[in-house]
């Protein structure tokens, strides 16, 4: 892991020209399966092109009814179609969801946008001119967690010393994320995991599940109480929805790796990073991405709850 990263400043800004409204084309099924997808005609400005060459990463529009602008880094399923684009082309193209996954496709550049950064983001080296810039150690497996304030979904003020003695797994979310391998995937292999924990490990009781918005602005208490239904329905058992305060985020993102920026219009962009806690607050695990499988993440919180 790397020693240093940077805290993301917020507050990037730039002007995307002559936007249309986007269209959305009705559901359909994916072919060789049974899950439903919508189609959303939109168009954004990219972002910069990942070094995986599967992905792009693009500041779009908002959707009407799915989500907010946003940035994001999102699949590409035609490689062929990302063959002279570059940072800052303003592009028109389809986003497709189902019920598990997303890709873009009929990617098509329409011109430059007029951009003016303002911060860095996901991707991009800060400069010391930066004022949300500062230099934080990166945590490994084995280093406590620093203790830091939460609100949790009831009002209360949380921190993660609240906790001890129990084996915490938290992950990012925010409740306006549509895409379902980003927040909702986390929302879901959280609920997987909790059944698991609950079925095959009914003599262990100290662990607990943490979802924490970093949304705080937008996802209030009364918003994660609702948001939380969709994943754990009336059962909260060991499940528990925060926000963490901006100033928290300044700290824990660069500490986890966790990159953030927002943008004006309440736009973010984010990657995913979820982290296992062992009863004494140490690191135990930390999961980056979206692969992980609810059942390695039972495992790792059962390890960690065995730990003394």
């Amino acid at each position: 892991m790397k020693m240093l990263w940077p805290v993301l400043g917020l507050g990037l800004a730039f002007l995307l020209a002559g936007c249309d409204k986007p269209g959305i084309t009705p559901a359909a099924t994916v072919a060789g399966t049974n899950a439903p997808l919508k189609t959303f005609e939109t168009r954004g400005v990219v972002r910069s092109l990942p070094e995986s060459g599967h992905s792009l990463v693009v500041r779009h529009e908002e959707i009407p009814g799915y989500m907010p602008k946003m940035t994001m880094e999102l699949n590409v399923r035609d490689t062929n179609e990302l063959a002279g684009l570059e940072r800052n082309d303003e592009i028109t193209f389809e986003l497709v969801a189902t019920t598990d996954t997303h890709w873009i496709q009929n990617i098509k550049r329409v011109g430059k946008a007029a951009i003016n950064d303002t911060a860095a983001i996901e991707g991009e080296a800060p400069t010391n001119s930066n004022p949300g810039y500062q230099l934080v150690k990166e945590l490994a497996p084995g280093d406590a967690l620093p203790d830091y304030e939460l609100i949790a979904e009831d009002g209360r003020t949380v921190h993660f010393s609240d906790f001890r003695g129990q084996a915490v797994a938290f992950t990012f979310i925010f409740t306006r994320c549509p895409l379902p391998d980003f927040c909702p995937r986390m929302g879901n292999n959280f609920s997987a995991a909790r059944e698991m924990m609950q079925t095959n490990a009914p003599a262990l009781t100290n662990w607990q599940f943490l979802s924490v918005s970093f949304d705080p602005e937008f996802d209030s208490p009364e918003v994660l109480r609702n948001y939380a239904r969709l994943y754990r329905h009336e059962n909260a058992n060991r499940w528990l929805f925060v926000s963490a305060p901006r100033s928290v985020l300044s700290k824990l993102a660069p500490e986890l790796d966790l990159m953030l920026a927002q943008e004006e219009g309440g736009s973010i962009s984010h990657n995913l990073r979820t982290v296992v806690l062992d009863p004494l607050g140490r690191i135990h695990e930390q999961f980056n991405g979206n692969q992980w499988t609810a059942a390695e993440l039972a495992d790792s919180l059962q390890k960690a709850a065995a730990l003394k």
